[in-house]
């Protein structure tokens, strides 16, 4: 048998990126019957970045059928991957796995380096305290109030939800490589309707200061569009002007409690936030969410294909 690598282009370009893919098929080897067809091993996913400040990266999915694996299959893919990477013109090539096992030593032997770790947490709806999040949300912040919506942002709050998103420039990332993100409102707006596009429905909380009406801090959640599984937390973030008012903890505590109401079909919400994040932590186990495991993102840099 030989292996054969198909490349794919992915037909869905996003606002922010798009996508290569390469399928790799076992080919039977000539026979006295006929011929057997060819039959997927494995596949390699390369998300390009596009957006101004993120154009130089790139992230990879690997994934080999179970019975293929130590065949060669995964290096192949990979490998095609940093060459398609090299031609796009990027220079850092990230990967995501689950746990520090098989993946991740794969990925190392391979020239990736562990560049930050993730604490994965739920909440399970069974396990919430309605009465809880509700005197959470309902705690007085003075000089603040609560504001939400569904899927896109208002027009009047459109702005200052864009400069809002400021607070998520010093983020704790380790040694990641992130590039730089602007935001403003075309960014926030596409960002909605991606989510929309793919039938999910985006519920943002957001905190506003009574002194000059701007956005200090918001948290979003992306929920199911039929209401069930588990929603996942997108970003939280507080200004740095209004960090150590307890709003992290007040706007989530909302965000959580509206979702409990409004889709009461929903097994559970989950979380991801670095490790060294320990204020936002420290907000989640405030809620009761309960670690579930640990992801690793590993980078490595692009050979210049000018060598």
């Amino acid at each position: 048998m030989s292996l054969r690598l198909t490349p794919l282009t992915d037909p869905e370009r996003g606002a922010s990126s798009h996508r290569l893919v390469w399928l790799a098929e076992e080919v039977p080897g000539a026979g006295t019957g006929p011929a057997p067809a060819a039959y997927p091993v494995g596949s390699a996913y390369l998300r390009l970045l596009t957006a101004p400040g993120q154009d130089h990266l790139a992230e990879v999915e690997v994934a080999v059928h179970p019975a293929a694996r130590r065949t060669g299959v995964g290096t192949r893919l990979l490998e095609a991957a940093l060459a398609g990477a090299a031609a796009e013109g990027r220079r850092t090539l990230t990967a995501q796995v689950t746990g520090d096992g098989e993946g991740a030593a794969f990925l190392r032997a391979r020239g990736f380096r562990t560049v930050l770790t993730l604490t994965c947490t739920r909440l399970a709806t069974a396990d919430a305290d309605p009465v809880a999040l509700a005197a959470r949300a309902g705690e007085a912040r003075p000089g603040y109030r609560l504001v939400s919506w569904s899927g896109t942002v208002p027009d009047e709050l459109a702005a200052t939800f864009a400069d809002s998103r400021r607070a998520m420039d010093d983020m704790p990332m380790d040694a990641m490589d992130h590039g730089t993100v602007t935001w403003d409102v075309d960014r926030v707006r596409a960002v909605a309707r991606a989510v929309e596009r793919r039938g999910d429905l985006l519920h943002t909380v957001a905190a506003v200061s009574e002194e000059d009406g701007t956005i200090a801090g918001f948290t979003e959640l992306v929920v199911p569009g039929d209401g069930t599984g588990d929603g996942l937390h997108y970003g939280t973030g507080v200004l740095p002007a209004h960090r150590g008012r307890g709003l992290a903890r007040w706007m989530k505590a909302e965000s959580v409690r509206t979702a409990l109401v409004t889709h009461p079909a929903l097994a559970g919400l989950v979380a991801d936030t670095a490790e060294s994040n320990t204020a936002m932590r420290a907000v989640n186990d405030a809620l009761g969410y309960v670690p579930t495991h640990r992801a690793l993102f590993l980078q490595r840099d692009v050979p210049d294909p000018r060598g």
